[in-house]
Protein backbone atom coordinates (compact mmCIF):
# COMPACT_ATOMS: atom_id res chain seq x y z
CA UNK A 1 0.00 0.00 0.00
CA UNK A 2 1.00 3.28 -0.79
CA UNK A 3 1.41 6.61 1.69
CA UNK A 4 1.58 9.18 -0.39
CA UNK A 5 0.89 12.66 1.15
CA UNK A 6 -0.44 15.18 -1.07
CA UNK A 7 2.61 17.49 -1.53
CA UNK A 8 3.84 14.09 -2.28
CA UNK A 9 1.80 13.69 -5.54
CA UNK A 10 2.07 15.94 -9.08
CA UNK A 11 0.47 16.35 -11.74
CA UNK A 12 0.93 12.90 -14.27
CA UNK A 13 1.97 10.68 -11.24
CA UNK A 14 0.82 7.51 -12.86
CA UNK A 15 0.00 3.85 -10.90
CA UNK A 16 -1.41 0.79 -12.76
CA UNK A 17 -1.91 -2.91 -11.44
CA UNK A 18 -3.18 -6.04 -13.14
CA UNK A 19 -6.13 -7.81 -11.69
CA UNK A 20 -7.87 -11.58 -13.29
CA UNK A 21 -11.03 -11.53 -13.52
CA UNK A 22 -12.56 -14.96 -11.98
CA UNK A 23 -16.20 -16.93 -11.96
CA UNK A 24 -16.01 -16.78 -7.98
CA UNK A 25 -15.38 -13.07 -8.26
CA UNK A 26 -18.95 -12.81 -10.13
CA UNK A 27 -20.31 -15.19 -8.16
CA UNK A 28 -19.59 -13.68 -5.04
CA UNK A 29 -20.88 -10.02 -6.51
CA UNK A 30 -24.42 -11.58 -7.01
CA UNK A 31 -24.41 -12.66 -3.26
CA UNK A 32 -22.93 -9.55 -2.53
CA UNK A 33 -25.32 -7.45 -4.35
CA UNK A 34 -28.67 -9.81 -5.29
CA UNK A 35 -27.62 -8.85 -8.38
CA UNK A 36 -28.67 -12.27 -10.29
CA UNK A 37 -29.01 -11.22 -13.94
CA UNK A 38 -28.44 -14.15 -16.08
CA UNK A 39 -25.96 -12.47 -18.95
CA UNK A 40 -23.79 -12.49 -15.65
CA UNK A 41 -24.45 -15.82 -14.16
CA UNK A 42 -25.74 -18.16 -16.83
CA UNK A 43 -22.88 -18.93 -19.67
CA UNK A 44 -25.95 -20.61 -22.24
CA UNK A 45 -28.28 -17.65 -21.52
CA UNK A 46 -25.27 -14.81 -22.51
CA UNK A 47 -24.07 -16.92 -25.42
CA UNK A 48 -27.67 -16.42 -26.51
CA UNK A 49 -27.68 -12.48 -26.73
CA UNK A 50 -24.23 -12.86 -29.05
CA UNK A 51 -21.76 -12.64 -26.12
CA UNK A 52 -18.54 -15.09 -25.79
CA UNK A 53 -19.80 -15.83 -22.45
CA UNK A 54 -20.63 -14.41 -18.89
CA UNK A 55 -20.04 -10.38 -18.90
CA UNK A 56 -18.62 -9.50 -16.05
CA UNK A 57 -20.58 -6.85 -13.75
CA UNK A 58 -19.73 -3.62 -15.06
CA UNK A 59 -19.77 -2.60 -11.12
CA UNK A 60 -17.18 -5.17 -10.45
CA UNK A 61 -15.11 -3.73 -12.85
CA UNK A 62 -15.66 -0.42 -11.89
CA UNK A 63 -14.65 -1.66 -7.93
CA UNK A 64 -11.22 -2.07 -9.13
CA UNK A 65 -11.08 1.84 -8.89
CA UNK A 66 -11.62 1.82 -4.96
CA UNK A 67 -8.72 -0.21 -5.28
CA UNK A 68 -7.00 2.00 -6.90
CA UNK A 69 -7.45 4.87 -5.25
CA UNK A 70 -7.05 2.88 -1.67
CA UNK A 71 -3.90 1.42 -2.33
CA UNK A 72 -2.16 3.46 -5.16
CA UNK A 73 -3.01 6.68 -5.63
CA UNK A 74 -2.75 7.80 -2.70
CA UNK A 75 -3.23 4.63 -1.17
CA UNK A 76 -4.11 4.73 2.52
CA UNK A 77 -5.05 8.54 3.00
CA UNK A 78 -7.11 8.36 0.39
CA UNK A 79 -11.04 9.42 0.43
CA UNK A 80 -12.91 8.96 -2.44
CA UNK A 81 -14.99 11.68 -3.28
CA UNK A 82 -16.76 10.84 -6.80
CA UNK A 83 -16.02 8.22 -9.17
CA UNK A 84 -17.71 8.58 -13.00
CA UNK A 85 -17.05 5.66 -15.37
CA UNK A 86 -18.39 5.00 -19.08
CA UNK A 87 -17.96 1.20 -19.96
CA UNK A 88 -16.35 0.85 -23.13
CA UNK A 89 -16.56 -2.84 -23.76
CA UNK A 90 -17.53 -6.01 -22.24
CA UNK A 91 -15.36 -8.24 -19.54
CA UNK A 92 -14.89 -11.52 -19.46
CA UNK A 93 -13.84 -14.45 -16.95
CA UNK A 94 -10.57 -15.22 -17.35
CA UNK A 95 -9.79 -11.80 -18.57
CA UNK A 96 -6.74 -9.87 -16.93
CA UNK A 97 -7.07 -6.32 -16.67
CA UNK A 98 -4.98 -3.44 -16.03
CA UNK A 99 -6.35 -0.72 -14.07
CA UNK A 100 -4.73 2.88 -14.85
CA UNK A 101 -4.95 6.43 -13.00
CA UNK A 102 -2.93 9.17 -13.80
CA UNK A 103 -3.29 12.52 -11.71
CA UNK A 104 -4.71 15.07 -14.26
CA UNK A 105 -5.29 18.01 -11.39
CA UNK A 106 -4.58 18.94 -8.22
CA UNK A 107 -7.63 20.94 -5.81
CA UNK A 108 -4.84 22.89 -3.28
CA UNK A 109 -7.59 24.51 -0.99
CA UNK A 110 -9.36 20.73 -0.71
CA UNK A 111 -6.34 18.74 -1.13
CA UNK A 112 -8.22 16.48 -3.59
CA UNK A 113 -6.78 14.84 -7.07
CA UNK A 114 -8.83 14.48 -10.51
CA UNK A 115 -7.70 11.11 -11.62
CA UNK A 116 -8.29 10.22 -15.31
CA UNK A 117 -8.74 6.78 -15.07
CA UNK A 118 -8.84 3.17 -17.67
CA UNK A 119 -9.08 0.12 -17.44
CA UNK A 120 -7.98 -1.92 -20.58
CA UNK A 121 -7.89 -5.68 -21.20
CA UNK A 122 -5.01 -7.96 -21.82
CA UNK A 123 -5.74 -7.46 -25.94
CA UNK A 124 -5.10 -3.48 -24.85
CA UNK A 125 -8.88 -3.19 -25.83
CA UNK A 126 -9.88 -0.04 -23.10
CA UNK A 127 -13.50 -1.74 -21.18
CA UNK A 128 -13.80 1.36 -18.74
CA UNK A 129 -13.06 4.70 -18.98
CA UNK A 130 -13.71 7.66 -16.57
CA UNK A 131 -12.45 10.27 -13.66
CA UNK A 132 -12.14 10.33 -10.36
CA UNK A 133 -11.63 12.90 -7.38
CA UNK A 134 -9.79 11.39 -4.78
CA UNK A 135 -9.11 13.68 -0.92
CA UNK A 136 -5.67 13.02 0.62
CA UNK A 137 -6.17 13.07 4.29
Amino acid sequence: MNRYTYEEIENGHKEQFEVEITSEMLDRFCEITGDCNPMHSDEAYAASKGYKGRICYGMLTASFLSTLAGMYIPGERSLIHSVETIFKNPVYVGDTLTVIGEVASKNDNFKVLELKVQIVNQDGKKVVRGKMQVGVL
